[in-house]
C-alpha cells in the first residue's frame, strides 16, 4: 500500500486529491471531496426526508444534480407512485433541470453516460450501487446512501476515505464469441464477491486499451459485485471521442503514475479464454461455458437487459444471435434497452420486429426483470439466463429462483437453444 513517504499515485488517488483541494492523499485518509455530480433515482426519494431535516433549504447547485426514474417505469406499485411522485415534488420545489421522467428516462448509469453528466477526473455520486459504471469515464464514481446524498445535495462536498487500489492488467486479444462480459466475469472467479470491499478497482493493460467505452462500462459496472467503492479506467482519446459534443462541464483528464502503488495487481490472459458464466448463488461462482453447457441447464426465462448489458452494442449482438431463429418452446424472452434513446435505436434499426418476430417481448427502458421488483419475476423453480450483473438468492424475486449470468450472446444463444449454449456455435 501507498503510504506517507511518498511514491506515485494510482488514478483514484490522484481524483480524490484533486477533489479534496490537496497535492497527494494516501490509503485510509479521510477527506472533503467536492462533488462534481450527484445523481438520484427511486431511492433517491429517501433523501428527501433528511435533506429538510438537516436545515437544507436549497440544492447546492442544482445544475449538478441528475434525477431519473428508472426501476419501477412506469409506477408498477403504488409505493413506486409516490416514489415518484416525492422525486417530482422535489425537483420541483429544488428547481431542478435535469429531470428524466416516464418518457425520457433510462437506467440512471446509462443517462448519466449517453447525456456526458460524468467526465474525466470527477467525483460522481449516486443513490445506486452501480454508480460504479460511470468509472470508465476516467472518474471516480461510487454509490452512496440516502444521508449522504442528503448531505451533498446541501454542500456539494462529502467525507469519503481514500481507498487501496488494485489494479487488474489485461493482456491477449478475445476470441471469437468472447467479450468483456465474460472478462469481468472471470475477475470476478478470482477477485471474489468481498476481494475489493471499499477498494478502488483499476483496469489497465493493451486489451483495456483496446476495448470499447460501452464495453468499459460494462467492467466498470461489474466492480460493484467485487465489493469496490469504485471501478475505473484511465481516460484516452477514446473517452474524448465518446464525450465530444456531449460532456456537460470541463474534464480534468488523469492517469496514475508509473511508478503508483497498488495493494496487488491482477495478471489476465485472456488468449484463448472461453466464454464464462456465473452460477447460482453467487456472481463469484463462475465456471467456462462449455463446461456448464454439458450439463444441459434448461432455461424458463431469458433477459437481455440491465446497465450492465443492455446498449445498442449488446442488444446488436444479441440480434446476430438470433437472426434466423426463434425463441424456444417454453422459454421467456425479456429484451429490455437501457434507456428511451437506445429503444429508438432499436426501433429505427429493426432490431425490435426482429425480437418480435423470434417471440420476444421488447419492453420500454427500465432496470425491467433485473433486480426483482419490477416485471419478470420468476418462479421459485425456473432458471433465467441473464446479461445482468447479480444471481445472489431472491435477486429477481422468490430466493429458490436461479439465475445464470452471461454475456448478451451467450445470452440470446440459451434463448434460441432453450438451455445454457456456447453462442460460438452460432457464429
Amino acid at each position: 500500500m501507498t503510504g506517507a513517504n511518498g511514491g506515485g499515485q494510482t488514478l483514484a488517488e490522484k481524483i480524490l486529491a484533486r477533489s479534496s483541494g490537496l497535492d497527494r492523499v494516501v490509503p485510509g485518509q479521510i477527506v472533503e471531496g467536492r462533488v462534481d455530480l450527484a445523481m438520484m433515482h427511486e431511492q433517491g426519494a429517501q433523501t428527501v426526508g433528511p435533506f429538510h431535516e438537516m436545515g437544507a433549504d436549497h440544492v447546492w447547485d442544482p445544475e449538478r444534480v441528475v434525477i431519473a426514474i428508472d426501476h419501477w417505469v412506469p409506477a408498477s406499485t403504488e409505493g413506486a407512485a409516490v416514489l415518484h411522485r416525492i422525486l417530482r415534488k422535489f425537483a420541483q420545489e429544488q428547481h431542478l433541470p435535469h429531470f428524466y421522467d416516464v418518457g425520457n428516462h433510462g437506467i440512471c448509469h446509462q443517462i448519466l453516460a449517453e447525456h456526458g453528466w460524468v467526465v474525466p477526473g470527477d467525483l460522481a455520486v449516486g443513490t445506486d450501487s452501480h454508480t460504479n459504471m460511470l468509472g470508465a469515464m476516467g472518474a471516480v464514481a461510487a454509490g452512496i446512501g440516502p444521508t449522504e446524498m442528503a448531505a451533498v445535495l446541501a454542500l456539494g462536498r462529502l467525507w469519503l476515505k481514500v481507498p487501496p487500489t488494485i489494479r487488474i492488467n489485461v493482456n491477449g486479444r478475445f476470441g471469437k464469441g468472447v467479450t468483456a462480459k465474460d472478462l469481468v466475469l472471470r475477475v470476478l472467479g478470482e477477485i471474489r464477491t468481498t476481494g475489493a470491499t471499499y477498494k478502488a478497482v483499476e483496469f489497465t493493460g493493451a486489451t483495456i486499451e483496446g476495448l470499447s467505452m460501452p464495453e468499459r462500462f460494462t467492467i466498470c459496472n461489474m466492480t460493484t459485485e467485487m465489493g469496490a467503492k469504485c471501478g475505473m479506467v484511465a481516460p484516452d482519446a477514446k473517452t474524448s471521442e465518446y464525450l465530444e459534443g456531449i460532456a456537460k462541464h470541463a474534464a480534468h483528464p488523469l492517469r496514475a503514475d508509473a511508478d503508483a502503488r497498488y495493494e496487488r495487481t491482477v495478471e489476465i490472459d485472456v488468449d484463448g479464454m472461453p466464454p464464462m458464466v456465473a452460477c447460482p448463488y453467487s456472481p463469484d461462482n463462475v465456471r467456462p461455458l462449455p463446461d456448464v453447457v454439458k450439463e444441459h441447464v434448461k432455461v424458463d426465462q431469458v433477459f437481455l437487459g440491465s446497465c450492465t448489458n443492455a446498449r445498442i452494442e449488446d442488444i446488436r449482438a444479441g440480434a446476430r444471435i438470433l437472426k434466423g431463429h426463434k425463441v424456444a418452446p417454453n422459454v421467456r424472452f425479456i429484451v429490455s434497452p437501457a434507456s428511451t434513446s437506445i429503444y429508438k435505436q432499436c426501433l429505427d434499426e429493426g432490431l425490435i420486429d426482429l425480437f418480435t418476430d423470434a417471440g420476444a417481448v421488447f419492453t420500454n427502458s427500465s432496470c425491467s426483470a433485473c433486480f426483482g421488483g419490477n416485471m419478470g419475476i420468476i418462479a421459485p423453480d425456473e432458471v433465467c439466463a441473464s446479461s445482468s450483473n447479480r444471481n445472489f438468492p431472491g435477486r429477481m424475486g422468490p430466493k429458490e429462483g436461479r439465475i445464470y449470468l452471461l454475456s448478451p450472446e451467450a445470452t440470446v444463444a440459451a434463448a434460441v437453444r432453450g438451455e445454457l449454449a456456447d453462442p460460438r456455435e452460432f457464429l
